[in-house]
């Protein structure tokens, strides 16, 4: 089975879910946050949705607030730069959305690789 990149954070967290990979998937988002100094500790029984809504303000505050820490976060966690320059910064609240998506999707990546490749 190779790896497809979810379409949605929907599908993405039903994914992880399936697969018992969410709470990997919680350790992963908070072990890259913490490496990029950026403390996030979103608890292990946090739902998908608090987890998506919570990721979303913490990027919006980042973009706002903390530009430079924002673009190391996208380096430590290895989001494609190709994906956030085909992005609309018009609006921020719609980029920090689709920036969060990304994030995910990466992260989501890894754990998923890892788990297939113990």
């Amino acid at each position: 089975m190779n790896f497809i990149a979810p379409i949605s954070s929907d599908e993405l967290f039903q994914e992880a879910e399936t697969t018992n990979l969410y709470l990997k998937l919680i350790e992963q988002i908070n072990k890259d946050f913490n490496l990029a100094n950026e403390g996030i500790d979103f608890p292990m029984s946090i739902s998908p949705t608090e987890l998506k809504i919570q990721l979303h303000e913490k990027i919006y505050r980042l973009i706002q607030y903390k530009f430079a820490e924002y673009l190391n976060l996208l380096y430590i966690i290895d989001v494609p730069e190709e994906a956030i320059k085909q992005l609309d910064g018009s609006d921020i609240g719609a980029l920090s959305q689709q920036v969060a998506f990304l994030v995910l999707k990466r992260e989501w990546q890894k754990v998923w690789f890892r788990n297939k490749y113990k």
